[in-house]
């Protein structure tokens, strides 16, 4: 029997990746200053795709071991958090905020890991590479800021 609880997170996992969708880098991100180990523009929506599958399964698999429970709260917030970032670096242009964003998403990120690991060892693994690929995107969002005070 299908367990439709799954749907929900992949759902609610598309909806978050929306924002990646309505806010696109566009011209505007390919005037600014970037450092040379910025990924290559394919690499975003290949990782992301990756990282939104492994968040949904982590979510639904905290949600079956706990229910309602720190875990699943945490997941709740990271995903809203995660969705606002394209909006305020790409939509409103505030690599400041966006910077703001995305180190409280590496802490809601880290907060889950933590929680989730006592009530399933596997959701908090899936959320590892999610919390590398934070670190990274942190980085490269300090960067640019940095790099390009004008456009800020």
């Amino acid at each position: 029997m299908l367990d439709w609880s799954l749907a929900v997170f992949a759902v609610l996992c598309v909806a978050a990746a929306a924002s990646g969708a309505l806010f696109q880098p566009g011209a505007w991100y390919e005037t600014l200053d970037k450092p040379s180990w910025t990924p290559p523009n394919w690499s975003f929506g290949v990782v992301w795709t990756i990282l939104f599958l492994m968040i949904a399964v982590a979510g639904w698999l905290v949600w079956r071991a706990a229910g309602w429970s720190l875990p699943v709260a945490l997941w709740g917030l990271q995903l809203a958090v995660n969705a606002a970032w394209s909006w305020l670096f790409f939509g409103r242009r505030r690599m400041d905020l966006a910077f703001v964003d995305v180190v409280l998403l590496w802490l809601l990120i880290a907060g889950f890991i933590v929680s989730a690991w006592p009530v399933s060892l596997w959701a908090a693994l899936l959320f590892v590479p999610y919390l590398v690929w934070v670190s990274i995107a942190a980085a490269l969002n300090r960067s640019v800021w940095r790099r390009n005070p004008q456009a800020a």
